[in-house]
């Protein structure tokens, strides 16, 4: 949001206030009375969004001269040239044929106006790695026939192109765009607002209650508050931007160094997008992709949380004991214990999130579900006006901050979505996304490890190119048709693609959040990325067991369910143990070494590998409580002769 430090309101900033205010109603209405037909919600969602944008980001940074800078006339001239299209054409386009009907000059006209607009507010927004990834395909999409092997295709027209792009539900007026505009929207609005209403703090106050006098506390309430404030932003560099600037030197004051402090953070707060009951914006449209209702993929991602986030705090606790950090702290316990206000009191905060799942549990809309959280919000500030001296209250004009905020951000959300529909589009017409499915499953029929190693790469390689949700599209069209094809669940192939996606933001050489966590912390950003990548070395392994035990995924019998979440759930205990190097005593090497191998076979979902774990484990186990007995007692005869 552009600084206002006058009283004054810029011609710029009025028009940006009164696009909001527009964008805003016609959501509501949309929300309130009935969605409007895919082929005209989505292209004025992104007409919106594209206006805002180019608003925000001028042609020449902030300090451009004018309402409108020169080289951004063409594109707003563009932008109205849309509107008027797709409005004006919206009868044609709800009713023709795709592919048989006429393509009109107008049309084609529209379709290059709409991917030239479109690519520059991609650059602007997300910078050049996007832009030059889906240019890259525009290019495959006409010169096809040049490229070798199995990316050759007999290339397209203008006819086809268009028809693809802007006339039809498989370009940018896809499924990605169309879920901003009916789901999305909602719930980065509603994030905003309950974030600036005190339910966000109130989130990182529960976790920093858990900083208590133990060595762990300051780490475990990093891990707490990260993933508490994750579940209803679902942004891993926002999480590390907002709960970091607090947890990262608490920890470092007991005496966790730079990167591992970093490392924490980093992997507490990327959790946030695996977990729910809102977690990133491409399980959303995960759920469109599978055509189930949300609380499907919802429920569905529960215990694969649990457990990642279980093995973040049993290694911050065990590395905590292994190092004994508060006998080696030299701060007092007030400089590193927060004091936060009252939690009781601010509890009904949290009112605007349990009223959101509600009404996702109970099946209703996610954009009705949306709206009603937003009402509640809103609601509960009025209510803070009157209760703890209206210390949470917002004003009016504060409350109109936060909706331009949410807006922007809903913009910001909008542009790589639709972006997205070109690759889709043109990998699924070229026949490229058949191709490398045949490819895969050609392994895949062979060794299916070996498949999903391969799927595992792509995914990550896509998820550190390019934005989380970005990466997932494009994953789904490359990787998931192959992985159904083997036998695998639906569902199961959507999560595994979605986690490799994800864990990206945390695994070198590219990764946002351990880099974010890393400047915060003044550590090496290398080493911090690594230490966070063997931190959350469960999360890698997570989804291999997911495929090969849908169990996790709350599919299959209660009797299945419970036992592959208790196998699981052991698995990540031993191997939260061996990564810190302690359970119950230090460990040397050679014990950790086992204790991992004794984790790995635990979490392979085999029956013969299960035994072996949990026997290993078990052995392993005794031995440490035998040596921790021999250790305390001349500590103990010592006491006793004092």
């Amino acid at each position: 949001m552009p600084e206002q430090t006058a009283t004054k309101v810029t011609p710029r900033f009025a028009i940006i206030i009164a696009l909001s205010a527009i964008w805003l109603a016609f959501q509501f209405y949309l929300a309130i009375f009935t969605p409007l037909h895919p082929m005209l919600q989505s292209p004025l969602h992104l007409v919106f969004a594209l206006l805002i944008v180019f608003l925000y980001k001028r042609a020449g940074g902030n300090d451009a001269k004018g309402l409108v800078p020169y080289l951004d006339v063409p594109f707003f001239a563009g932008i109205v040239f849309l509107f008027y299209y797709f409005v004006a054409e919206s009868g044609r386009l709800t009713t023709r044929v795709s592919y048989v009907s006429e393509v009109t000059r107008l049309d084609y006209a529209a379709m290059i106006v709409c991917v030239v607009v479109l690519m520059e507010a991609v650059r602007r927004v997300l910078g050049q790695i996007l832009f030059y990834f889906i240019l890259f395909f525009i290019v495959y999409a006409w010169f096809g026939n040049y490229f070798p092997w199995i990316f050759n295709y007999g290339g397209t027209d203008l006819e086809k192109f268009t028809e693809l792009m802007t006339m039809g539900p498989d370009g940018i007026l896809g499924t990605p765009l169309y879920t901003s505009a009916n789901s999305l929207f909602y719930f980065i609005v509603f994030g905003v607002f309950f974030s600036a209403c005190g339910g966000g703090q109130l989130l990182i106050d529960i976790g920093m209650k858990f900083s208590s006098k133990s060595s762990g506390g300051p780490a475990i309430a990093a891990v707490i508050s990260s993933g508490l404030m994750g579940m209803i932003s679902g942004s891993a560099v926002a999480n590390v931007s907002t709960t970091g600037v607090m947890t990262i030197p608490m920890m470092k004051k007991v005496g966790y160094s730079p990167e591992q402090a970093g490392a924490i953070e980093a992997v507490a707060s990327t959790g946030g997008q695996i977990m729910p009951p809102i977690m990133g914006v491409g399980a959303f449209i995960m759920a469109e992709m599978l055509g189930v209702p949300y609380r499907t993929v919802a429920f569905a991602a529960i215990i694969p949380a649990c457990a990642y986030y279980m093995s973040v705090l049993l290694l911050v606790t065990f590395m905590a004991h292994k190092n004994d950090l508060q006998r080696r702290s030299t701060v007092r316990e007030e400089e590193v214990v927060v004091k936060v206000p009252g939690i009781l009191p601010r509890l009904y905060l949290l009112l605007p999130a349990v009223v959101l799942v509600y009404y996702m549990i109970a099946g209703y809309s996610l954009m009705r579900s949306g709206m009603m959280g937003i009402y509640t919000a809103i609601l509960v500030n009025i209510v803070s006006r009157f209760v703890l001296g209206g210390k949470w209250y917002i004003g009016p004009k504060e409350l109109g901050k936060v909706a331009l905020r949410g807006v922007r951000q809903s913009a910001d959300i909008a542009i790589p979505t639709a972006a997205c529909g070109i690759i889709i589009g043109i990998v699924i017409q070229s026949g490229l996304a058949t191709k490398m499915s045949a490819l895969i499953a050609g392994v895949g029929v062979e060794n299916l490890v070996i498949a999903l190693i391969i799927t595992t790469a792509g995914c990550m390689l896509l998820g550190m190119a390019l934005p989380t949700v970005a990466a997932y599209l494009v994953a789904v069209i490359l990787f998931v048709p192959t992985l159904t094809l083997l036998g695998i669940e639906p569902l199961a192939a959507n999560m595994f693609v979605f986690y490799f996606g994800i864990m990206a933001q945390i695994t070198p050489p590219v990764c946002l959040a351990s880099f974010t966590a890393a400047g915060i912390a003044g550590a090496n950003a290398w080493k911090t990325g690594w230490t966070g990548a063997s931190y959350a070395l469960v999360a890698f392994l997570i989804p291999f067991i997911f495929i090969y035990d849908p169990g996790i995924l709350l599919i299959g019998s209660t009797l299945q369910i419970i036992k592959a979440s208790a196998v699981l759930f052991l698995g990540v205990y031993f191997l939260a143990a061996g990564i810190a190097g302690f359970l119950f005593v230090p460990l040397s090497k050679p014990m950790r070494a086992l204790l991992l191998a004794a984790a790995f076979c635990l979490i392979i979902p085999e029956v013969y590998t299960d035994i072996a774990g949990f026997a290993f484990g078990i052995v392993l186990t005794a031995y440490c409580l035998v040596r921790r007995r021999k250790m305390a007692e001349p500590v103990l005869a010592v006491q006793k002769e004092g």
